[in-house]
């Protein structure tokens, strides 16, 4: 079945989280008028090469968020036994929640290629959160796939994600996950920015990208300030720097206060602003929060993951 199709299910009921866009369309669905009316002052997407400037310097020491040992510093959470299930309205079942025999399944310590890494099996979708809430910080973590992808995924593009200012209850979003900012690990898309859940919200600069599918935008520096909410619900990285299936990814991930910019292989491919959450009927600057690994459906390694603080961003700038 073509991508598009097979993804139609999908976007119906689970818009808001990531994961859930291939990075182009397979074929074109019947055009969605409250969609294109919101897309409808969007440049035409032109392809640039972005490079950093100012990188700060650290402004104290380097912690590791992983020992290499075990995962005592991280909570765990798992959503519904059948993942299929995860974006419906009445999922007919309860989340596996924090189940420490059903966790120790998808979540382990390794050894891969000499060192140890945190391996995720993707089987169950849910996520580890770290036990620290971070702020203004520079995060740099490495991962690379595995081989096996999992049922409702099994076709579908290699899917994880690096969630920041993780807040609230566990599995919150869609019983699975904690509300987030996210930071896209999915073949193809990696550097997307996705609000996970209704209740967080970010602006980045765009243009439409008519090979996409929906919601059709990318990063584009200099392009036009959106607010990332339904029904445009993501934003496509500005390239794709990721290398092939089976080595390991560089991510750089650098916050401070309600700004972000995403670096993968030392590539800038978003910068985001105005983050935000939902407090009360009204909506706060979110500015800090948990880190969350995501398992959704494909096996992947994590190692080397870093956090050290820093009081400004580096600058993105085209190539010259």
């Amino acid at each position: 079945m073509a991508i598009r199709a097979a993804w139609a299910l999908v976007l119906a009921v689970g818009m808001g989280l990531g994961g859930a866009v291939p990075a182009q369309a397979a074929d074109k669905a019947p055009a969605n008028p409250a969609l294109e009316a919101v897309l409808a002052g969007d440049p035409p997407f032109q392809p640039q090469n972005l490079r950093l400037v100012d990188v700060p310097a650290p402004a104290g020491p380097a912690v590791s968020l992983f020992n290499g040992r075990d995962l005592n510093d991280w909570d765990a959470w798992l959503g519904y036994p059948d993942p299929a299930r995860t974006y419906l309205a009445q999922p007919g079942q309860s989340p596996i929640g924090a189940d420490k025999a059903a966790i120790a399944k998808i979540f382990h310590v390794v050894m891969e290629e000499g060192e140890p890494a945190i391996f995720i099996t993707g089987q169950t979708w849910g996520g580890i959160v770290n036990g620290g809430d971070h702020a203004n910080y520079h995060l740099r973590l490495e991962y690379k796939w595995g081989k096996t992808r999992y049922a409702p995924r099994l076709d579908l593009p290699w899917n994880n994600g690096l969630l920041y200012h993780s807040h609230g209850a566990p599995g919150a979003v869609y019983g699975t996950w904690m509300a987030a900012a996210e930071f896209e690990i999915m073949l193809g898309s990696v550097g997307m920015v996705v609000p996970v859940g209704p209740n967080v919200t970010a602006v980045t600069e765009v243009g439409r990208d008519r090979t996409l599918i929906d919601p059709q935008r990318r990063y584009m520096l200099g392009g036009r300030p959106v607010t990332v909410q339904q029904p445009a619900w993501n934003v496509e990285a500005g390239s794709n720097a990721e290398k092939p299936v089976g080595e390991w990814n560089v991510l750089d991930l650098y916050v401070v206060g309600d700004q972000a910019v995403h670096v993968v292989n030392g590539v800038p491919v978003m910068v985001v602003r105005d983050l935000r959450m939902r407090e009360g009927e009204g909506w706060a600057p979110l500015t800090h929060g948990r880190i969350q690994l995501q398992s959704e459906g494909a096996e992947t390694y994590f190692r080397r993951i870093t956090l050290e603080p820093i009081t400004s961003l580096p600058k993105v700038v085209p190539q010259g």
